[in-house]
């Protein structure tokens, strides 16, 4: 145990430094106003996650194994698998990812939407994930992003470019339309007019701060 003179605080992990102004440490052996020793939770997180995975990774062999040898032709094990399989990632991404809480939010809105696809195909594929999942998803993000512009409203500008990014959504999903890949028209479209209004109004009522974030964003003179 060290101890930090200029900070008076007590440091538990293993350094000559103080983490907090980067004094020299010197050695103590009293517990006063300690410096808690943040990695220790961080640490069992991990030990646990990967115990998580190991479970995942075993209950997915035996149910793969009852799934081949019975009857049913659906893969049901790896439908379990996917979801298990998602669970590990929000635990990995979501709590002890170090990314900002809105890459978190889009990138585990992104894999549930890629997860529902793949079960589509699983059961046959009927287009649902790609009609309706993959869609609504994008609108459920646009009310998301709504409600973080409310809630941060001193910052409210650094959305765009998450609306840049559904809007990029809506057009891909034009292209699988075109293609034959998307066969309703109509949840897409109303989640393309979501995400157009919503990109729209912000321009349109944000008016300066916008355009300055968009200029910043892009790298306009």
């Amino acid at each position: 145990m060290s101890r930090c003179r200029q900070c008076n605080v007590e440091v538990l992990d293993e350094t000559e430094r103080c983490p907090l102004c980067n004094s020299v440490l010197e050695q103590t052996f009293e517990v006063e106003n300690m410096y808690p020793n943040v990695r220790i939770q961080t640490r069992r997180l991990m030990f646990l996650s990967r115990v998580y995975l190991f479970g995942i990774i075993l209950l997915e062999v035996i149910l793969f194994s009852i799934n081949y040898f019975d009857r049913y032709k659906i893969g049901w094990s790896l439908i379990v698998g996917l979801i298990l399989l998602y669970g590990y990632m929000v635990i990995r991404f979501a709590v002890l990812g170090k990314t900002g809480y809105r890459s978190k939010v889009v990138v585990l809105a992104a894999i549930a939407i890629l997860m529902m696809i793949a079960i589509d195909f699983l059961v046959g594929y009927h287009g649902w994930s790609v009609n309706f999942v993959l869609p609504g998803g994008v609108m459920v993000l646009d009310a998301g992003i709504i409600i973080l512009m409310i809630v941060n409203r001193r910052n409210w500008q650094s959305y765009i470019m998450w609306q840049i990014l559904m809007l990029l959504v809506c057009i891909g999903m034009m292209f699988l339309y075109f293609f034959g890949v998307i066969t309703n028209p109509y949840v897409m479209g109303i989640a393309g007019f979501v995400s157009l209004f919503l990109f729209l109004g912000t321009l349109i009522i944000g008016d300066r701060r916008a355009r300055v974030e968009l200029y910043r964003r892009f790298h306009i003179r």
